[in-house]
């Protein structure tokens, strides 16, 4: 299996394609229209892609780009995302005057990066790019968010740990490939409709649903182009899209819905179980 993540060695994507499948071989790619255009022309198996974090939101250029492409979701990634203030050998914090990362490195860093004075901060389109281009231009007076990873790959020196604004960050990864089979027995299935400009349709199609008792995981609405203020709605549901239910929600939902289209079933990450401590669990009151 070949993934194709955006970014380079050492960046987070990267390492949740190796989540996924510590066998796979990653293949790097500059931008996530890149990782699309691998998996089209064969250049990868798959392509794997950040969607959501647990504090910067939305990844919204993804959802638009699984609109524009016909690559459905095979499966998906949760991972911990822990950020790191890495630097050329020899500089102290207090030597740095840029600081380098992905917009949403830098989104999730802010409460830290507001405690540095005179200090400007610079987007680039990758963590781990950020640390090779610190590395490869000798910037001894900057600095990148990234994995502990990239800076050893980039022979860095980590600073500060754990910078992000919340402890638990996670971020969820979609895996995308050029046929419909899921990697694993689905139990999730995201779909994305319209529904008609008129009171009540937004709640006429959410009801197909409830009234099937089944959970909407993830409900988002993103502009339609070239039609203003007209939304598309993806949503995440907790079921496969072959089971009864859901098969016969989705049917209702057309009837309605001006348009509908499933973007992949597939199964939902599943968490380690934590470990109980010896002696079994702990009694209750």
């Amino acid at each position: 299996m070949r993934i194709a993540y955006q970014g380079v060695t050492g960046a987070y994507s990267e390492a949740a394609a190796l989540q996924f499948n510590p066998s796979a071989d990653p293949l790097p790619r500059r931008s996530f229209d890149d990782v699309f255009a691998a998996v089209e022309r064969r250049e990868a198996t798959h392509g794997i892609l950040p969607i959501e974090n647990t504090i910067g939101g939305t990844i919204h250029r993804n959802y638009d780009l699984m609109l524009e492409h016909e690559l459905p979701i095979v499966a998906e990634v949760k991972r911990a995302i822990v950020h790191n203030l890495i630097v050329c050998e020899g500089t102290q914090l207090d030597d740095v005057r840029k600081v380098y990362s992905h917009p949403q490195g830098l989104q999730q860093c802010d409460r830290f990066l507001r405690t540095l004075a005179d200090v400007e901060i610079v987007a680039t389109y990758d963590t781990a790019g950020s640390a090779q281009m610190i590395k490869e231009q000798n910037l001894t007076d900057s600095a990148a968010i990234a994995s502990e990873r990239a800076a050893s790959v980039f022979g860095l020196r980590v600073i500060r740990t754990a910078i992000q604004d919340v402890a638990d960050n996670f971020t969820r990864f979609l895996v995308v490939g050029r046929e419909a089979a899921p990697l694993g027995p689905p139990d999730k299935t995201t779909i994305v409709f319209t529904v008609p400009n008129e009171a009540g349709a937004l709640f006429k199609a959410l009801s197909v649903f409830a009234l099937r008792d089944i959970d909407l995981t993830k409900l988002e609405s993103r502009p339609i182009p070239n039609r203003p203020f007209e939304y598309l709605f993806y949503a995440d549901l907790a079921a496969n899209r072959e089971e009864f239910r859901c098969a016969r929600a989705l049917m209702h939902l057309a009837e309605f819905a001006p348009s509908l289209r499933t973007l992949g079933s597939y199964p939902a990450w599943k968490d380690a179980p934590r470990s109980e401590p010896a002696g079994g669990p702990e009694p209750g009151p």
